[in-house]
C-alpha cells in the first residue's frame, strides 16, 4: 500500500477493492453504481484530465449540483494529483471571479447546462471552461477539455502531502481565507469520522448537503465511500423534504447528517405531515451550527433515533469532536461531545490549558489540520500561535471530557463589561412551545456598548408576540441576558449551507429600524 495509505485516494480503492459489488452511489429512478464502477469511471476521467494537460498541483474549479458528475470529476480531479476547488453554483460573477483568482484555478468545470455567472468569471479571467456529463453508467464521463499540450508524464501516484482540497471559510468576520487541505488531511479526517459512528459497508445515507460544503463532502460522502458504504443523491440535485423520506426508505438509510435548519425543516413537516413510517436509524448527527437541546430532544422522539451533535470546521478538515454512539457513552445535549481522533485543549489568553470547567479559546492539533491559508502568513500566525490551531471559539471541557461552546470569540455580546453567549439565549427561545426558529445577536447601544436582540420565527398558528417572548426570557434568564428588542419575522436570512450568521441577522433587521428612526 506504501504512502498511499495514508492518501484519501488510497483509501477509496482499498474500499473498492474489499466492496467491489456493493453500492456506491444511487439516484433513486436515474443510476445505481458500485464501487468497482465508480472506480473505474473516476480513473478513466482523471487519465482524461491528464491527457488534456491537466498537471499535478494545478486547481481545478467545479460547480455544479449534488450530481454524479460532481463525485465522478471530484475525485478524478485529486486521483490525478490536482487540487479540486468546488464552488456554490449560485455565487453572483463577482464571486466566481474573487474565488477562481483566489484559487488560481486553471479550469472551471460545468455540467452541460453550464452556469453563466461562473463562465463570465472565468472568461473575464481567461480560464479554460469544460462540461461532463455521464450520460450511461455504463461508459466513461464524456469530458469537453480543450486546455493545452497533453500531458505524457502522468502517473496514478498519490502522495500524503499533496494538496487535494481547496475550500475557503465562510468569512463571518472578515474576507474569506483559502484553506489547502491535503490528501492525508482529509484521510485522517475521514478516518476519524468512520470511527466515532462506526460506518461500515453496511451504512448507507443520503446526501442533503450540498458538496461545495465541507461537511456534506467529508462526514457524508467520502466518509461513506472509504467504508465501502453508499450514498444516496437526490434526483433533483438538491434537498427537498418532500422526497427526503421516501429516499431514505428506498436507499434503506441507516443514518444521516444535516444542519439544525434542516433538521427544523423536517421536524416542521413531520408536525404537518408526518410520514407512515420511518426507517430505522443508527444516529442522526447535527453539525456546522449549534443544535438547541429542546430541538435535540424533538427530533430524537420524532424519528426514534440518537441525536448526535459534532463540533467541525473547514480547517480542520471538517470534524474536530463529536457525541458518541450509545453504545461508547452518553450524549450530552447542549454539548459537541469528546475529542474525535485530534488533541483538543481549551486554552487560556497566555496559552496555558484551562482546567474543566473554566472557559478559553478552543484549540487543536492534528493530522486532519490545515498546514496554513493560502499566502496568509499574518492570519497563520495567529491561528497557530502556542503550537495549536485557534478555532476563535469559546469554550470548555467538564469533568468527563465533553466539550461545550459558549460562543465565537467575536461573536460573544459585551453589555457594559458583561459577557452574553448567544448561543445560550438561543437555547432558550427554542424552549418555548411557540417558537420554530431564533436568534440572538449584539447590537451597538450608546449606555452599554452592545445590547442584545433577537429574531423570532413562530411556529404556524401560534399567536406569539414580543410580550410572551420577553415575559419567557425573563423567567429562564438573567435580567442582563433578556433581549432588549425582539423582531418577529417570518425568515432568517442565511448563507448558501444553511447557516444563521449573527452578524448578517443582525444588519438585516437594524438598517430598516436604522432608516425607520432617520426618517422620523
Amino acid at each position: 500500500m506504501g504512502n498511499e495509505g495514508l492518501t484519501l485516494t488510497g483509501l477509496l480503492k482499498n474500499a473498492a477493492a474489499e466492496f467491489p459489488s456493493r453500492r456506491a452511489i444511487f439516484v433513486p429512478g436515474k443510476l445505481d453504481i458500485n464501487h468497482a464502477r465508480l472506480q473505474e469511471l473516476v480513473d478513466a476521467a482523471a487519465a482524461h484530465l491528464a491527457a488534456s494537460g491537466i498537471r499535478p498541483y494545478d486547481v481545478v474549479a467545479l460547480t455544479f449540483p449534488n450530481t454524479v458528475e460532481l463525485v465522478i470529476m471530484f475525485l478524478a480531479v485529486i486521483r490525478a494529483r490536482a487540487v479540486a476547488a468546488p464552488l456554490n453554483s449560485a455565487y453572483t460573477e463577482e464571486e466566481f471571479e474573487f474565488y477562481l483568482s483566489d484559487s488560481e484555478s486553471k479550469l472551471l468545470i460545468t455540467n452541460p447546462e453550464g452556469n453563466s455567472a461562473a463562465q463570465a468569471a472565468a472568461k473575464t479571467l481567461g480560464i479554460p471552461h469544460a462540461t461532463a456529463v455521464l450520460s450511461n453508467p455504463n461508459e466513461s464521463v464524456e469530458i469537453s477539455i480543450e486546455i493545452g499540450s497533453t500531458n505524457s508524464d502522468f502517473e496514478f501516484l498519490n502522495d500524503p502531502s499533496d494538496v487535494a482540497l481547496f475550500l475557503h471559510t465562510s468569512g463571518t468576520t472578515s474576507r474569506p481565507k483559502g484553506v489547502p487541505l491535503s490528501q492525508l488531511n482529509l484521510a485522517t479526517s475521514v478516518q476519524n469520522i468512520r470511527s466515532v459512528y462506526r460506518l461500515t459497508e453496511s451504512d448507507s445515507t443520503v446526501i442533503v448537503l450540498p458538496l461545495f460544503h465541507v461537511h456534506g463532502l467529508l462526514a457524508a460522502l467520502l466518509s461513506s465511500l472509504a467504508s465501502g458504504a453508499a450514498v444516496t443523491l437526490p434526483a433533483s440535485g438538491r434537498f427537498s423534504a418532500s422526497t427526503f423520506w421516501s429516499d431514505m426508505r428506498a436507499s434503506s438509510a441507516t443514518w444521516y447528517t444535516a444542519v439544525p435548519t434542516i433538521h427544523q425543516i423536517l421536524l416542521d413537516r413531520h408536525a404537518v405531515k408526518p410520514e407512515d413510517t420511518y426507517p430505522k436509524l443508527r444516529f442522526i448527527r447535527s453539525c456546522s451550527a449549534s443544535l438547541a437541546p429542546s430541538i435535540l430532544t424533538r427530533l430524537e422522539e420524532a424519528f426514534g433515533a440518537p441525536v448526535l451533535e459534532a463540533y467541525a470546521m473547514t480547517e480542520a478538515s471538517h470534524q474536530m469532536a463529536s457525541n458518541p454512539l450509545p453504545e461508547d457513552g452518553p450524549h450530552k445535549p447542549g454539548s459537541v461531545g469528546k475529542s474525535a481522533g485530534l488533541e483538543l485543549a481549551v486554552l487560556g489568553e497566555e496559552g496555558e490549558v484551562q482546567p474543566p470547567h473554566v472557559p478559553g479559546e478552543v484549540c487543536i492539533r492534528g493530522a486532519n489540520v490545515t498546514r496554513g491559508y493560502k499566502n496568509n502568513p499574518e492570519a497563520n500566525k495567529v491561528a497557530f500561535e502556542f503550537g495549536w490551531f485557534h478555532t476563535g471559539d469559546l469554550g470548555f471541557l467538564d469533568s468527563d471530557g465533553y466539550l461545550h461552546l459558549v460562543g465565537r470569540i467575536k461573536e460573544l455580546i459585551n453589555r457594559g463589561g458583561e459577557k452574553i453567549s448567544p448561543i445560550e439565549v438561543d437555547a432558550v427561545l427554542l424552549a418555548h412551545p411557540d417558537v420554530a426558529q431564533a436568534v440572538a445577536f449584539g447590537v451597538p447601544d450608546p449606555k452599554y456598548g452592545e445590547e442584545i436582540n433577537c429574531a423570532v420565527i413562530a411556529r404556524e398558528g401560534a399567536g406569539l408576540d414580543e410580550a410572551e417572548v420577553l415575559r419567557h426570557c425573563k423567567k429562564n434568564l438573567a435580567s442582563f441576558k433578556v433581549p432588549k428588542k425582539v423582531f418577529l419575522t417570518d425568515s432568517l436570512p442565511k448563507t448558501a449551507t444553511g447557516k444563521i450568521q449573527r452578524r448578517v441577522v443582525a444588519e438585516h433587521f437594524l438598517k430598516p429600524a436604522q432608516a425607520a428612526r432617520a426618517g422620523a
